[in-house]
């Protein structure tokens, strides 16, 4: 029996915008008979919002978790039975900073053809509009929780920036935003270019760039917002 397809379902960001979703997507998930998805209950209603026939019954759903050894034998015991898979992130696309990825390396393991679909990702999203070096850039996912183990994150990475003319892109649990902010100015160069992507794709949205010594003038308040961050150094 041929191996399932395993179609990786992009989804929104913010404010539950379906704008950035291709139409395509729905002819996508028509094709999976099984999803493996973080949340079943927030998937099920953004599926119901892109196609509103679908019968969520009708489909097996599986929760990823953290992609535990058993979840995975499931997810390539279906692909082996020859069903279609979707993948679906709470947040954008899957693979990218996200649990679906294990289940994706499983899927290339074995040999099954593995479908990316377009779909918003806030890491190019925030690049794009940063006005930053494109050519070279390095996501970094979250920095240390602790504040001296953070500053020190920061510290290393304007440094890896200067040497290597490279753009440095980390996120943050939206609580933490403020402090992360501070952490970056009394950490950074007044030279340094800081982005802070705020509430991609929604109405609300705001992308700025400035240097630090800039920022320090009109400190933002995103406590709670969704936020990616970029810093450039450029050598003295």
């Amino acid at each position: 029996m041929p191996l399932g397809t395993v179609y990786l379902i992009p989804t929104y960001l913010c404010d539950e915008n379906i704008e950035p979703i291709p139409a395509y997507v729905v002819a996508a998930i028509k094709q999976c008979t099984v999803f493996f998805v973080e949340q079943e209950k927030t998937t099920r209603k953004y599926f119901k919002r892109l196609w509103k026939e679908m019968v969520i019954d009708d489909y097996e759903w599986i929760t990823i978790h953290k992609a535990e050894q058993q979840v995975k034998q499931q997810f390539i015991n279906q692909l082996k039975a020859g069903k279609n898979i979707g993948i679906v992130s709470e947040a954008g696309c899957p693979g990218i900073a996200d649990p679906g990825q294990v289940l994706v390396e499983a899927a290339q393991n074995i040999g099954a053809t593995v479908k990316p679909l377009t779909g918003p990702s806030s890491i190019l999203l925030a690049l794009m509009a940063s006005g930053m070096n494109g050519q070279c850039f390095q996501f970094n996912g979250y920095l240390p929780i602790d504040p001296h183990e953070r500053k020190k994150k920061i510290k290393e990475l304007e440094t890896e920036s200067i040497k290597k003319n490279c753009s440095q892109l980390f996120i943050e649990t939206p609580y933490r935003n403020n402090q992360v902010i501070k952490d970056i100015i009394d950490t950074c160069h007044p030279n340094t270019q800081l982005c802070i992507a705020v509430n991609l794709t929604a109405a609300s949205e705001n992308i700025q760039t400035k240097n630090i010594q800039s920022w320090k003038r009109n400190i933002p308040d995103i406590h709670k917002h969704p936020a990616i961050f970029i810093i450039h150094a450029a050598k003295a």
